[in-house]
């Protein structure tokens, strides 16, 4: 799909991968609705770009994620694309998971993608299709040790995704998932952590490519909405991590 004059929705737009991708899209000729929770750094964003419009929800609740998506709506009389990008980390050996915070990071990094998902599909199936994009992560690729609650969140959110992808193939909604490399955001500071979280030191990754930066990672999501193959890679040696 073509992006230019399409309405585009990117959750967590206020930093990062997500806000480099609503800037992208925009630049590329798209509406953006920019998602996340806070207002002022997005108002601040979207001054810079024509056509779009702020949509504050929290991805953890139900109802401003509805809210969200009606508001750009009836703004735009349309949606043909979503990407879900708001998420967050949490590190801790599996012994030491806390539940409650766990349940927490499943819902901003399954339910909320989900929910927005529901709310979207009766959209794009009226208007006779559009464009998914779930934004998982490398490590869901791996077994990595300290790792597994964002790991095991991010694979359900791959499942979810390429199972909707066979669901809303009649409807000409295409779905994929893309798996991002460490990409220089603030998303390790903003990763959960408690007294049992190992932190990677550099040292222990020397042998690891650098981080991508952001506006590579949104050059991906784009590649990934105009072709719309079910997978992205952020590097094609990721392909061998399965």
């Amino acid at each position: 799909m073509s992006v230019k004059d399409k309405v585009a929705i990117v959750t967590g737009a206020s930093s990062g991968i997500g806000r480099a991708t609503a800037k992208l899209l925009a630049e590329h000729g798209a509406k953006v609705a920019w998602v996340a929770r806070s207002v002022d750094r997005l108002n601040e964003l979207s001054r810079e770009l024509p056509n779009s419009l702020v949509a504050p929800a929290d991805m953890k609740v139900e109802k401003d994620i509805k809210k969200m998506v009606k508001k750009v709506l009836e703004h735009y009389g349309q949606i043909d694309i979503l990407v879900n990008c708001a998420g967050q980390g949490y590190d801790a050996p599996l012994e030491f998971i806390d539940i409650d915070k766990y349940r927490q990071l499943f819902e901003l990094d399954v339910v909320g993608p989900l929910i927005a998902m529901q709310a979207t599909i009766p959209v794009m199936r009226k208007q006779g299709g559009g464009v998914i994009v779930n934004i998982s992560s490398g490590t869901s690729l791996m077994y990595l040790p300290n790792m597994s609650p964002y790991s095991s969140v991010k694979g359900a959110l791959n499942a979810l995704t390429l199972t909707a992808r066979e669901e809303l193939k009649k409807d000409n909604i295409v779905v994929s998932v893309v798996y991002p490399y460490m990409t220089l955001t603030s998303f390790e500071k903003n990763t959960i952590k408690d007294r049992h979280s190992i932190q990677y030191e550099e040292s222990g990754n020397g042998n690891l490519p650098p981080p991508d930066s952001a506006e590579y990672m949104a050059e991906r999501i784009l590649e990934v909405i105009e072709s719309g193959k079910p997978e992205q890679f952020a590097h094609d040696w990721m392909k061998d991590l399965r």
